[in-house]
């Protein structure tokens, strides 16, 4: 059998696979962290944006001078994982999805990115392809359940990095790594796809091998992949919401905002989800920030916040798929048995394209965080030859120097910037309306079982081009407050008369949405979305307004929603 390419720096051998016993916590020590701000580099103008397109995915990036002293979060110690725990019951998680035991771990170095794979679309996939997949997850299915590469080992990577099982290295041993909620999310799976799909290559001994992807944001692909429904096939799981399944003509498509008790009409589902996509790619990802998630660095509590792709698009995925009668929505609707289905890999490898054409769009040569704290946190994974590895998310940000890149199709979303719903000024909404203002004292916290309506202060009107070049608007719904272990979501309208959830939010009244992925180690966090206004203002043509009205319209498990204030900030 062929091996695929490898190159890393030894630093001691590795170890045996068995797992020692657990070692005690460390002593505490001084923290050293790097303050945080609402500001990164790395805007552009939305009206080049759509200029950048051509070319292959994942162009050159540029580094910007300036750093701060770095903190970034070191690998995890393997040692140390435990089941993780369940921080609103104060007790370990039901499930151990620790992975198997190495002392040591090599550096790893990217290979020469010589032939490059070609991940396709799921949906124009042939047969031949879907024969190469399945026979490949076939053979992963059938190594010893202790080897790292094993289906089982793999899916538990997800479990082990996304339910509070590994320490997150610093001076207190009870603040755990979560790679979600922050900026590490696109990175951190990045990893994550690469090294299965280099198993998966090495197992069928193909190194040109690469994952499909499922074109969730085209029409053309919105269905669930047809190759993960057939039965017999190891891509099968039963374990998915059978009202989805492609078995109708025409087949169910995917909502981009899916909620569980209020989901979109199927005869509305394709305008609504190219106006999500519009907005998570555009109209809200201006800002490095924004579009990553909030900064997490060494000391910080998990969920500082979410980009717009991982809290939007992503996590309706997950919920869509997911089994409404399983005891947790498993195994897609779940952080800790989602890689348990095949459907997972094809679905990331959508959101990690997200990734790739978001950096096209800003240009041959987007600029990048040049933060250490980014750039040098680190991260233990096994390779396809079953040694662990540690890499670092410097190495992600151009997947063509990952070996890899995605099959070309067309992306309907960008030529689809809401209309207004009427032809009169909104300015009259908010005149009018009787909604409290943002900042009275008795407003927030609120709970969000009911949609909450709130008056906000500009404190900036009749900006200039320039001005707008220079600064976003931004919203900011902070103090988000949810129970992690339930599935929940919100939208956010600005000068919109309706009361409740909208059928359709091909409308430039609508701001964005919130939603969040339900995981075992249920914890109430406190968290925060910004959303762009700066467009969305010109469309509705209220820019020289002193206020806004907004909306923030509970769609599932608002009971379980407190948000504590709304405010506008100009970054």
């Amino acid at each position: 059998m062929a091996s695929l390419p490898l190159s890393t720096v030894a630093i001691t051998n590795i170890s045996s696979l068995s797992r020692p016993p657990r070692l005690p916590q460390p002593p505490h020590r001084l923290t050293i962290s790097c303050n945080t701000s609402e500001s990164h580099p790395g805007k552009v103008d939305r009206r080049n944006l759509l200029l950048g397109m051509g070319g292959l995915y994942g162009a050159s990036n540029l580094i910007l001078p300036g750093a701060a002293p770095a903190s970034p979060i070191p690998a995890p110690d393997l040692a140390k994982c435990t089941r993780g725990t369940n921080l609103n019951l104060r007790q370990p998680l039901d499930v151990d999805c620790c992975p198997p035991f190495s002392e040591n771990a090599l550096d790893y170095k990217l290979p020469s990115a010589t032939d490059i794979r070609v991940r396709p679309a799921a949906h124009l996939a042939d047969n031949a392809f879907i024969a190469k997949y399945e026979k490949a997850t076939v053979l992963m299915k059938a190594l010893p359940a202790d080897d790292p590469r094993s289906f089982m080992q793999q899916a538990n990577v997800h479990c082990a990095y996304c339910n509070l099982t590994y320490d997150q290295g610093g001076a207190d041993p009870s603040n755990k790594l979560q790679i979600h909620f922050s900026w590490l999310f696109f990175p951190w799976h990045r990893w994550y796809l690469y090294f299965y799909e280099r198993i998966l290559a090495k197992l069928i001994d193909d190194p040109t091998f690469a994952l499909p992807y499922w074109n969730w944001d085209n029409p053309k692909g919105m269905a669930m992949p047809s190759m993960f429904v057939k039965e017999n096939s190891p891509l099968f799981n039963p374990r998915r919401n059978q009202a989805h399944l492609p078995l109708t003509n025409p087949p169910p498509y995917a909502d981009l905002r899916f909620s569980k008790k209020s989901s979109t009409p199927q005869d509305k589902v394709v305008p609504s989800n190219l106006t999500e996509m519009y907005s998570e790619m555009v109209r809200s990802a201006v800002n490095l920030e924004d579009f990553y998630g909030a900064k997490y660095e060494l000391g910080a509590k998990p969920d500082p916040g979410a980009g717009t792709v991982e809290r939007g698009s992503h996590t309706a995925i997950h919920a869509w798929v997911g089994d409404p009668n399983s005891p947790a929505g498993e195994d897609m609707g779940n952080f800790y048995s989602t890689g348990r289905d095949p459907l997972f890999f094809c679905h990331h490898a959508n959101v990690d394209r997200m990734w790739s054409v978001w950096r096209d769009l800003r240009g041959s040569k987007p600029k990048e965080f040049a933060d250490p704290d980014w750039l040098d946190t680190s991260f233990l994974f096994y390779d396809e030859n079953a040694q662990l590895v540690r890499v670092k998310v410097r190495d992600t940000v151009e997947n063509l120097k990952m070996g890899y890149t995605f099959q070309k199709v067309e992306i309907p979303w960008l030529n689809k910037r809401p209309k207004t719903k009427a032809r009169v000024r909104k300015l009259k909404v908010a005149e009018e309306s009787s909604a409290p203002k943002a900042t009275d004292a008795s407003v927030f916290p609120v709970k969000l079982d009911k949609v909450v309506r709130v008056l906000v202060d500009r404190p900036k009107r009749k900006r200039s081009k320039g001005e707008k070049e220079k600064e976003e608007e931004l919203l900011v719904i902070e103090g988000i407050e949810v129970d992690t272990s339930e599935f929940v979501r919100f939208e956010v309208f600005v000068n919109d008369e309706d009361d409740g959830p909208s059928d359709v939010i091909d409308l430039a009244e609508y701001a964005g949405g919130y939603s969040q992925v339900p995981h075992k180690n249920a914890a109430n966090v406190k968290s925060k979305m910004r959303l762009g206004l700066t467009e969305l203002l010109e469309d509705l043509d209220v820019e020289d307004d002193d206020k806004i009205l907004v909306s923030l319209v509970p769609r599932d498990g608002g009971e379980d929603i407190t948000i504590g204030g709304v405010k506008i900030i100009y970054v």
